[in-house]
């Protein structure tokens, strides 16, 4: 009886969109699929290697005996490898024996579309379905668009899953299940509106964080299974809060079972090392110029979006993907037709990318982290953008850290630093970061950067976020910061919980939850987050009191905010701000509140503004200035 039966999950339509780079649903035929073949139950495979002699799928079931069970190669020309093998199912374990045709190479690969994998080290692909998984979140996905719109807050907890929080008796990370209640009750608690995974596809090596996948299908088996991380976005779904998952289609690794020299050819990689090579993360680089991997990239953005219910995907390293010349030398690197360092094959790829997510899916984001100067990165395709959502503001964070880590003392001659940002906030959707890349290798922790005492770092922290919170754009936080971790972030152990027994810890954390609650609260912080016309300043040039003032505008004038910084520990009981009308003014926000761990010098009285003309305003007011400190004021 043949172990091997003829059989295909392809249509003549589907090759041909393979073939063109434009079937954005390949998770649907490619990889292990339990099917019936006349009348006998078993498991479907597929696999492309076109530079295969021969192909044959290897596991627990034959003893990883590649003569036992070869694959049928088309005949259409695909490289399209495939059979039926009855009485394999869910739960084998398996990977693809190849022989190449290229001298003869033999690999033995994980499956590039398998949806579970062995837990690391062990490395086969495991026979899995998900469709069976029941999903509760109706509801949410009914008013994802409403919710997830770009005049919507966004505050964003990030979080590495394996280092936020461990079972310390038993040494070992907690599961999704666990965090189905610990993390979404915490996230919940502060007030976030979206949490964002760093990478959850499987990878082998636990220092890359993530980031270099081997499983770009599957979730990690470290914590679980595929059905328990739909339930941990069921949870959060359920605690009305986005998901967003960190993707990688920049990278991968040269791992033996990866996507590396898949059948004896540069089959995912391109083939010239000046494009094919990452100096920097000893990594392999994704041809875009060829049809099936951008077929391949693209299926995986739409797999998690529409298989996990997904909110939004926010693409790691985007610049690497976009130039030619990304940390690369002279001689080093090849320009495109046109004489141009952009990586054109890759530009076009994130178009259709993101055409294909917002043609696909109601009410989704993608986030692109970009961190040069590349204009129209969340412009309209049709504009001649490459279509993300929003984008990192990388440049705030670099400015905004580097400021905060002066003396105070010296702040006055940095003032341009901390209102530069400004200059430019408009020209893209930004999100401000505040993420892991800034708290690891030497950084310090964010607390840890702070200058003076013990009560001027906490009050450092304080204005700082409050600044963030109060600047045009969304915002992120990396885990740890939100109740001032002291150390650095380290992947391998837990966050140092135990500083919530001290009380500037738990005052930082509920400062947060309140920031939080503000934010979502005031519509002048969020309605017009990304347009000029909601923001305006009132004064950025007091260089000599480092103080500066700025109106953040909704699209209700009765709702504006009007925010005071004081970047130095110096107080001013009596400090005048120009206004833009009449009326009585009444502090609704104040780092230095003594709930927070301040001095509670506090605006308790409401302001009435008096008619004389200041900072080209024609009101002004007198306002208590505490120090290190933001306050915020409304109309009453």
């Amino acid at each position: 009886m043949t172990k091997v039966k003829p059989f295909s999950l392809f249509t003549d339509f589907d090759i041909n969109l393979f073939k063109s780079g434009k079937h954005y649903n390949l998770f649907e035929k490619f990889g292990s699929h339990i099917v019936t073949c006349e009348g006998e139950k078993g498991t479907y495979f597929s696999v492309w290697a076109p530079s295969a002699k021969s192909v044959s799928v290897i596991g627990d079931f034959n003893f990883w005996n590649s003569e036992e069970h070869p694959l049928y190669v088309r005949w259409d020309s695909s490289g399209i490898w495939e059979g039926f093998i009855p009485n394999v199912g869910k739960g084998t374990l398996y990977k693809y024996a190849i022989i190449s045709n290229n001298n003869d190479i033999k690999t033995e690969k994980a499956d590039p579309y398998a949806v579970r994998c062995e837990h690391p080290p062990r490395t086969a692909s495991i026979v899995w379905e998900t469709s069976n998984y029941k999903w509760k979140d109706k509801s949410w996905m009914s008013y994802r668009k409403e919710k997830n719109g770009l005049d919507r807050p966004y505050a964003v907890y990030e979080v590495h899953l394996g280092s936020w929080m461990k079972n310390v008796e038993e040494d070992r990370f907690l599961t999704y299940t666990e965090l189905s209640k610990t993390l979404v009750e915490y996230v919940k608690e502060l007030n976030f509106t979206h949490v964002e995974f760093m990478p959850i596809m499987e990878y082998p090596y636990d220092p890359s964080w993530g980031y270099q996948i081997t499983g770009y299908f599957a979730p990690t088996s470290r914590f679980g299974t595929p059905q328990e991380f739909m339930g941990l976005i069921d949870a959060f779904h359920d605690a009305d809060i986005g998901v967003i998952l960190d993707w990688v289609p920049s990278h991968f690794p040269s791992d033996a079972h990866g996507l590396g020299n898949f059948d004896g050819s540069n089959l995912y990689e391109h083939p010239d090392v000046r494009k094919g090579y990452h100096q920097d993360w000893k990594s392999l680089i994704f041809n875009y110029e060829r049809p099936e991997v951008r077929s391949f990239l693209i299926s995986n953005a739409v797999y998690w979006l529409k298989n996990y219910h997904v909110d939004a995907l926010r693409v790691d390293a985007v610049a690497s993907m976009i130039y030619l010349d990304y940390s690369r030398e002279d001689g080093e690197w090849e320009p495109n037709i046109y004489g141009g360092n952009e990586n054109l094959d890759a530009v076009s790829f994130l178009k259709e990318c993101n055409e294909a997510i917002y043609s696909m899916f109601d009410g989704v984001q993608t986030i692109a982290e970009e961190s040069t100067a590349y204009t129209g990165v969340t412009n309209k395709v049709e504009h001649g953008g490459l279509g993300f959502g929003m984008k990192w503001m990388m440049g705030w964070m670099h400015d905004t850290l580097d400021y905060f880590k002066k003396d105070p003392i010296y702040r006055s001659y940095h003032q341009n630093e901390i209102t530069f940002s400004l200059a430019y906030a408009f020209s893209e959707h930004f999100m401000l970061p505040i993420s892991h890349d800034e708290v690891v290798y030497g950084k310090n922790s964010v607390l840890g950067r702070m200058p003076g005492d013990e009560w001027q770092r906490f009050a450092n922290l304080r204005l700082m976020l409050g600044y963030m919170y109060t600047h045009p754009g969304t915002k992120l936080l990396f885990m740890g910061a939100e109740f001032g971790q002291y150390n650095e972030w380290n992947f391998q152990t837990s966050l140092d919980w135990n500083l919530l027994e001290f009380e500037p810890h738990i005052q930082t954390k509920n400062y947060v939850k309140t920031l939080n609650t503000l934010y979502q609260n005031t519509p002048a912080l969020y309605e017009k987050g990304f347009a000029q016309a909601g923001f305006e300043w009132i004064s950025y040039d007091d260089h000599k009191n480092a103080v500066m003032s700025y109106i953040r505008k909704g699209h209700d004038e009765q709702n504006d905010l009007i925010v005071v910084c004081n970047f130095t520990p110096n107080s001013h009981e009596k400090y005048d701000i120009g206004v833009p009308r009449k009326g009585i003014l009444v502090e609704i926000f104040s780092s230095d509140s003594s709930e927070f761990g301040g001095g509670n010098n506090l605006n308790t009285k409401a302001i009435k503004a008096k008619k004389t003309t200041l900072n080209n305003k024609p009101y002004s007011v007198t306002i208590i200035v505490p120090p290190l400190a933001i306050c915020v004021f409304k109309y009453k």
